[in-house]
């Protein structure tokens, strides 16, 4: 018997007994004690054949999807993951593994709110239902942590003939963002009362939370290291380059990654050699260059796109108000404590349809008098291209008296 257990066809074809027994409504207990019993642990590049394998074999991407989330429960703890491979720091997958720790995190702290909730009531229920507006907000970042998935890695992987895998992880997360609209729906209901706010948990918010983690499973045990297997450096270096164009999702990455080949180099110069300047109308800077003046300029800014994602921040030792390269390309609404969404929708409505083009507020913070400009920057045509958010440290400024005619550096 030892060897059929080592036998990689045996495996495959038990495992897809067993899934097939899930597809006819076995008990999932049964057949996870079952597989238990008689494979103890399977390596994880044969899960991903096998799925394959089934809707190749005619099961529907639909049913793959519906059997998803049971078969991944059946086999959690059960995927042998000891041939994966090394992973470097800074590299997609080790950024990828840092985002799921934060989002399970994030999972739990919002479940730890509604047991509060559930002992307190209406005791503290307006503070608990606005820390959790905060942290589902805060989850609305998964969506890119899923789009680098989807449009990064899968597109890689089709191209090696692993289509069915992917199919199936797209529509779980699909399902999982409807089930996150939908709690922030309720989290944002006129009137909403504790007893709602649970009754909504039991039968859907649960189920939103579960998805997150259950999909933190699935990643680790199956699809990152299938991917790790299967894409060369030059590919990861692809994907790493283009994911600060999607965003990070809860963290910023403070380790680099490059391959160790002059992959990384030769690609560089091919995107930024153009006579090595960027060329606007009024001259031309080198990219360092630019990066310097945004820097070194003594105000903070923010840049959100027309689409309300936020693209660029400057990174002035001193910033006024921190910044994460985690908010890149996230929605700006969800870089906001709830209780101030409603003026940012206003600026941005009032910027995009022409009847304002500037909304200067100030404010005291910590004995600092701070003053907070946006304004709505457009082209030629006047087309909206997106808001910049200008913050400046007006503190000593307002103190100046009189002339300084003769050069007095300032400690």
């Amino acid at each position: 018997m030892s060897e059929l257990l080592n036998n990689s066809f045996y495996r495959k074809e038990k495992l897809k007994a067993l899934i097939l027994r899930l597809h006819q409504g076995d008990n999932p207990h049964q057949v996870r004690a079952d597989l238990i019993q008689t494979l103890k642990s399977i390596p994880y590049g044969e899960v991903v054949e096998v799925e394959q394998e089934l809707i190749e074999e005619g099961l529907p991407v639909e049913e793959v999807l519906q059997l998803c989330d049971v078969h991944s429960e059946v086999l959690e703890g059960h995927v042998d993951l000891s041939a994966a491979k090394e992973i470097p720091p800074g590299h997609p997958v080790d950024t990828f593994i840092k985002e799921n720790r934060e989002l399970t995190k994030t999972c739990n702290q919002a479940r730890e709110v509604f047991d509060q909730i559930r002992r307190e009531g209406q005791t503290n229920f307006q503070k608990n239902l606005l820390s959790l507006k905060q942290i589902f907000n805060n989850l609305m970042d998964v969506d890119k942590h899923y789009q680098r998935k989807e449009y990064l890695i899968f597109p890689f992987l089709e191209q090696k003939g692993i289509t069915g895998p992917p199919k199936v992880m797209w529509g779980k997360h699909d399902e999982a963002r409807e089930q996150l609209k939908g709690a922030i729906e309720i989290l944002n209901t006129e009137g909403l009362t504790p007893e709602d706010l649970l009754t909504s948990y039991d039968m859907l918010i649960a189920a939103a939370l579960s998805s997150i983690t259950d999909m933190v499973t699935k990643e680790e045990e199956i699809l990152l290291p299938m991917a790790l297997d299967q894409l060369t450096d030059a590919e990861w270096w692809q994907v790493y380059q283009q994911t600060l164009e999607i965003g990070y999702c809860l963290v910023d990455p403070q380790t680099e990654w490059k391959p160790e080949t002059s992959l990384a180099t030769a690609e560089e110069d091919a995107i930024t050699n153009i006579n090595g300047r960027i060329q606007m109308p009024s001259g031309s800077l080198s990219l360092q260059e630019l990066i310097q003046i945004f820097n070194t300029l003594p105000v903070d800014i923010t840049f959100v796109d027309k689409d309300d994602k936020v693209k660029y921040f400057s990174q002035s030792p001193h910033r006024i108000f921190t910044r994460s390269r985690a908010i890149i390309n996230r929605d700006v609404r969800y870089c906001h404590p709830p209780a101030s969404v409603h003026i940012v929708d206003k600026i941005l409505d009032d910027f995009r349809s022409g009847r304002q083009s500037h909304a200067p507020f100030w404010i005291q913070m910590r004995g600092r008098f701070i003053y907070i400009q946006y304004f709505a920057l457009r082209d030629d045509n006047g087309q909206y291209l997106g808001t910049l958010e200008v913050s400046q440290d007006l503190t000593e400024l307002r103190k100046l008296e009189g002339e300084q005619r003769i050069l007095n550096y300032q400690s």
